[in-house]
């Protein structure tokens, strides 16, 4: 213990030391970091001098802690290893993520796997994943879903894993052929009994609507809602969304007063923007009992009024030919609508008069457009004075109201 105490008291003494107050007393002042990288060469020098220069031992030993040296070399020791050790982690992180991999085609990938499976061993993951986000055409979905039946057989046989691959690996399928416009092969993603592993969830399904919503295709639509309700999948809100959406852009009443039917009948609790559309186009078809059908549904789980709902029921109003109802209605919605809301009252108030009414009259019966046109010309505007006189002054140009030739 002396012999040591007498060799650091040497190494402190050196010529290369003079500087180790100046260092100690930063450390004082909160710089402890800065006082460890300071003291370092100092130390190294002081090694290789300390043999020569024993007279600075004795000046220099008294202001020096042996617990404050101590403490300092261990901290630089420790610190010089988080660096190797960062150093050596920061190498071996790019050997592939610095550099971008050429992505093999889902061809490839099948061939990949499939020599796995052949030669006994399940391929990664990685490899499928990877095949899923490649696949590009029709081929390629034959391809992925071979390699699922394969995948499925090897797993059953080998692997003893009855269960199904994960639901996320699932949908991620079914986005594939969606993506590609393969609905044939998608539909079989929402089979319960199926021989790829495959598992149907309503999400699935969305991604096959979303499909037939951006085509415009209510046949593709027709499809899929059969094969949801033959192997029981439960529908969603959002599937009403879609649906809603579809069947109100190919201008289909009959279709979505079909599947309304069956999404109520199944307990689905629709959002505020499936009732504006389905109330909107009750409107539009001139279909005033449904209209008061759907508002009494929404009040059940709905308590505000949007601007279309509220528009529709004003429709409804007019198409029974109840003027005043009609401008009270405008008048409690423009009450209860937030500020920032309040302007578009007007602008929904001028399409009911200059677009609406040639909207509903061409979908009615011929014999019956003139009756029609003939008390819309004629309750709009007193609707427009009982807002008047009830306090809600809103200007509307009423020369756009006026008989339409087609109707005549």
């Amino acid at each position: 213990m002396q012999a040591a105490a007498a060799r650091a008291r040497r190494l402190i003494a050196s010529p290369a030391a003079s500087g180790i107050q100046g260092v100690l007393s930063a450390s004082h002042r909160g710089c402890a970091a800065a006082a460890e990288l300071a003291l370092l060469p100092h130390l190294e020098n002081g090694c290789r001098a300390s043999l020569s220069s024993p007279d600075h031992t004795r000046g220099f030993s008294s202001h020096l802690p042996r617990t404050l040296l101590s403490q300092t070399v261990t901290s630089h020791c420790r610190c010089k290893k988080s660096v190797c050790y960062h150093m050596a982690r920061a190498h071996f992180s790019t050997d592939s993520s610095g550099i971008d991999q050429p992505k093999e085609s889902a061809e490839e990938l099948y061939q990949k796997m499939l020599k796995s499976v052949e030669a006994q061993t399940m391929p990664p993951n990685a490899w499928l994943w990877s095949m899923i986000s490649s696949c590009s055409s029709e081929d390629d979905i034959k391809l992925l879903f071979q390699i699922l039946q394969k995948l499925r057989i090897f797993r059953l046989s080998n692997l003893r894993i009855n269960a199904n691959f994960n639901d996320h690996l699932c949908m991620k399928v079914s986005e594939a052929c969606a993506r590609v416009g393969v609905l044939d092969y998608g539909l079989k993603v929402l089979w319960n009994h199926n021989v790829y592993g495959i598992t149907p969830t309503i999400g699935s399904a969305h991604y096959l609507l979303q499909h037939a919503k951006e085509h415009n295709d209510t046949k593709l639509m027709e499809k899929i809602m059969q094969v949801l309700r033959r192997n029981s999948l439960p529908l969603q809100p959002g599937t009403a969304d879609i649906v809603f959406s579809i069947c109100y852009n190919t201008d289909r009443w009959d279709l979505l007063s079909k599947y309304a039917a069956r999404f109520v009948q199944a307990g689905v609790k629709l959002r505020r923007t499936a009732f504006d559309v389905w109330m909107e186009f009750a409107a539009k078809v001139g279909d005033s009992q449904s209209i008061w059908n759907i508002n009494s549904l929404r009040g059940k789980s709905i308590k505000h009024y949007t601007l279309t709902s509220g528009f529709a029921c004003v429709k409804g109003s007019l198409l029974e030919r109840r003027p005043e109802n009609a401008a009270a209605t405008i008048k409690l919605l423009h009450k209860h609508l937030p500020d920032q809301k309040k302007p578009f009252v007007k602008d929904e108030l001028q399409k009911l008069v200059a677009e609406w009414p040639t909207e509903v009259i061409k979908r009615q019966k011929k014999d019956g457009r003139k009756a029609m046109e003939e008390a819309l010309i004629e309750d709009i505007p007193k609707m427009i004075s009982s807002m008047a006189k009830s306090g809600l002054d809103i200007s509307v140009d009423l020369d756009k109201l006026t008989r339409q030739p087609e109707a005549a």
